[in-house]
């Protein structure tokens, strides 16, 4: 039985020469063929607004859940304190390596639940309905940030970014001596007391956890508009997360300047 050569359309009707059934391929074309895999694997889909949406409500939703199970259960700082660190070090993961682990970010969305848990019962203890308030106005923030950014009102620039990156580093060292000069100076440096510099302060906070979220807003709809893989979703709600838990932490703290404790 005769063998047919993929290469040749047909056999020739005299001599048996081969005629070729298109133009004659180069050495490079031919090469390329050879060289070509047999089989090449679907590219991965891209991420879509849907997709940060669903997984943004898996994420805030286990924070939000352990929260109120160590609020009911009356968890104590001995958990809170050890989740809280291994939260942070989660955190610390996923920004540094900029993972898109659903377990990493699950994980710190659980563990940072049960800190937020435990400091909103305590708060609420000392100020009663505070937390409500706090959540109202973290929700307020957020919906007034996207409103902000999707009437095109303010959209981030490339400086405005590294005005936003350099201002929160600048206050994390400023809260970190402020922490340490509280060992000296009943206070520190006022930033977290109930006076004008501390409400100045957390003011500023406030502001910075939503310029955070603008950053946020634009990076998503940048990834989505670049065609970034699916899984990248759980990176940019995990961003999310950390923009309203800052938020929320910042609001409460400046409400509790202006509540009574009964």
């Amino acid at each position: 039985m005769e063998s047919r050569n993929p290469i040749f359309s047909q056999r020739g009707a005299a001599g048996g020469q081969p005629a070729w059934g298109g133009p004659t391929p180069s050495v490079q074309q031919l090469n390329e063929m050879y060289t070509a895999p047999s089989y090449a694997p679907p590219a991965e889909r891209a991420m879509t607004i849907d997709d940060v949406v669903v997984r943004g409500f898996m994420t805030l939703g286990t924070l939000v859940l352990s929260a109120a199970v160590a609020w009911y259960l009356g968890l104590g700082w001995s958990v809170a304190a050890p989740a809280m660190i291994v939260g942070l070090i989660l955190g610390l993961i996923v920004s540094f390596r900029q993972s898109t682990n659903p377990a990493l970010i699950l994980g710190y969305a659980l563990c940072y639940g049960v800190a937020i848990g435990v400091l909103s019962r305590t708060y609420d203890y000392v100020f009663h309905g505070i937390v409500l308030q706090a959540v109202l106005g973290t929700m307020l923030a957020f919906g007034g940030t996207l409103a902000v950014y999707t009437l095109k009102i303010f959209r981030p620039t490339p400086k405005f970014t590294k005005f936003v990156i350099g201002a929160a580093m600048a206050a994390v060292g400023l809260m970190l001596v402020n922490w340490i000069a509280g060992f000296f100076v009943t206070g520190g440096l006022g930033l977290r007391a109930d006076n004008p510099i501390g409400w100045i302060f957390s003011i500023a906070m406030i502001l910075l956890g939503c310029f955070f979220l603008l950053l946020d807003f634009d990076e998503i709809e940048s990834g989505v508009r670049a065609g970034v893989p699916a899984r990248y979703s759980w990176l940019m709600a995990f961003g999310l997360t950390l923009s309203l838990v800052w938020l929320y932490l910042e609001i409460l703290r400046f409400i509790s300047y202006f509540t009574d404790n009964d």
